[in-house]
């Protein structure tokens, strides 16, 4: 998902309660006797700290540990399959959830929330073992201000990119989320010619970064770079007004093409195996709260699934959400996802 957040510190970090119990004849709330659960994510994964404190009112001390991509993530899990060394996992998306899934990496849990949650997001949960948390969308993005200042209109759909290729940035999908999301996009929108879409970008002259930071803070004609089309996500001209130094912007110089987004779904699950899979279950649960999923846009950049989440204000002014995006059936994701790398590597000569 969208990743304007810097990492603090790399590797694991941890966040544990440092309270203990208070003698309730103090005159103090007792807090309940604590029980750890330990929780695996991602590198980008941010919440406000209100999140592990409301836990540790509810008995639950949650420690958080990082461990690079959503990739890195999923296949960390599947070496521990069964043996994990924690007892939760949040940030796997769709287009790996099927690999994890196929390797018995979770275990069912249904949370009493789901029925908060937007309807679209309950049809892939593998069975009850993955608990959709946010959704987001991986979009081309385009420097209006670039093409205004050249006269000339931005490309409307995919099917225009190959004509301004030159002008277009994507990433490697081997390498990069977003870069595998627009990929997959091709694959959605043009099938078994999606190969012969690629040669026309290649013969256009599209430039292939190795990541979403290169292509979007380097190669980005916002950034300095001479590429006004990217691949990135749909919130990323919010995240320009939020992340803005000059503060008398209002208004993004870049916007998003609708026809080319791709919709990523994370998911949260108990792992098989987990010594506390009562307590992952409550901390899933809490993620689907109301307070909770309005904290998760500001924070993490993607969008709520709980169906009475608001928006915040720069959300719904400049990214809502895309109605039209496309996404393919995980269990395609699955079988043809190392083909597809294969023919596009062949085909892009790398």
């Amino acid at each position: 998902m969208f990743r304007f957040i810097a990492v603090i510190m790399s590797g694991a970090f941890i966040i544990t309660a440092c309270s203990s119990p208070t003698d309730s004849s103090s005159g103090a709330q007792p807090t309940p006797d604590l029980q750890t659960v330990r929780m695996i994510t991602h590198e980008s994964f941010v919440l406000s700290p209100s999140f592990v404190e409301d836990l540790l009112t509810q008995g639950i001390d949650l420690e958080i540990t990082s461990t690079g991509d959503a990739g890195t993530l999923t296949a960390s899990a599947i070496l521990a399959a069964g043996q994990p060394t924690a007892d939760l996992l949040f940030g796997i998306d769709n287009t790996l959830a099927l690999r994890a899934t196929d390797e018995n990496v979770f275990e069912p849990y249904t949370s009493p929330e789901l029925t908060n949650l937007l309807p679209q997001f309950l049809q892939d949960t593998q069975d009850g073992r993955l608990t959709p948390i946010d959704f987001g969308d991986v979009c081309i993005n385009i420097d209006d201000t670039w093409f205004a200042e050249q006269a000339t209109s931005a490309p409307a759909n995919l099917e225009q990119l190959p004509e301004v290729a030159n002008l277009l940035v994507v990433q490697d999908p081997a390498t990069s989320s977003p870069g595998l999301a627009f990929l997959l996009a091709t694959v959605a929108r043009f099938g078994d010619e999606w190969p012969a879409y690629w040669e026309a970008l290649r013969d256009g002259g599209v430039t292939v970064a190795g990541s979403w930071t290169d292509a979007y803070y380097t190669q980005f004609t916002p950034s300095g770079g001479d590429r006004p089309l990217v691949v990135s996500y749909a919130t990323s001209p919010a995240a320009e007004i939020v992340f803005a130094e000059d503060t008398s912007i209002t208004e993004p110089s870049t916007s998003v093409l609708p026809d080319s987004c791709y919709r990523q779904v994370e998911y949260a699950g108990v792992l098989a195996g987990a010594e506390n899979s009562t307590g992952a279950q409550a901390v899933i649960d809490a993620m689907l709260s109301r307070k909770v999923q309005e904290d998760i846009p500001l924070n993490m950049f993607v969008y709520p699934v709980r169906a009475d989440a608001t928006l915040p204000e720069v959300f719904s002014n400049f990214t809502p959400v895309i109605t039209n995006s496309t996404s393919l059936p995980p269990n395609q994701v699955s079988e043809q996802l190392a083909s597809l790398l294969d023919t596009w590597g062949t085909v892009m000569n790398r």
